[in-house]
């Protein structure tokens, strides 16, 4: 959503509340007189609240004022993460130091919002000996137990063994 900002002889207030770039109030001052400290300043008259009584206006290159409001916009993007699902991997015979690694990965996902699938890739004829990954798939849903749940029970899909964990929410 784009949202006009009026600037300079744009802003038709009869009287404006002015403040510099540092965000130090100058004080509330006729429309004309701020237009010359805009003059004197050598930067441009630029909107930030036009419903304000009376409305405020900032001392500001627009240009600058353009980009930091790009900023925080990206900023508020940046923070809305959550919900996508990531896929952690591993096979039956994992060494502790690798899934103690996959589990604080788990949990990291897990305390942003995101899901986590779990995939135990059995390779050559580890499938032959299916009971390895679920021991690993068990031991993995106790380590997640106070950041997650399951999603349903566990899927064999050819030679993978996969669940989702969805994470829980905590009561305050």
């Amino acid at each position: 959503m784009y949202q006009y900002t009026r600037i300079n002889h744009q802003i038709n207030a009869p009287t404006v509340r002015l403040i510099d770039e540092t965000a130090k109030q100058i004080g509330v001052m006729t429309i004309a007189e701020a237009k010359q400290h805009s003059a004197d300043s050598g930067l441009d008259l630029v909107e930030i609240a036009p419903k304000a009584i009376p409305p405020v206006v900032k001392l500001i290159s627009y240009s600058k004022y353009k980009y930091q409001e790009a900023k925080k916009l990206k900023a508020e993007k940046k923070g809305n993460k959550g919900g996508e699902l990531k896929e952690i991997q591993m096979t039956p015979f994992i060494g502790d130091k690798d899934y103690e690694d996959r589990v604080k990965k788990a949990q990291t996902f897990l305390s942003t919002g995101n899901k986590v699938k779990l995939s135990i890739k059995f390779q050559g004829r580890q499938i032959s000996h299916q009971e390895f990954g679920y021991d690993l798939l068990n031991r993995y849903k106790t380590d997640l137990v106070e950041f997650a749940s399951t999603e349903g029970d566990a899927k064999l899909l050819g030679k993978k063994l996969f669940v989702i964990f969805s994470p829980i929410k905590k009561k305050i």
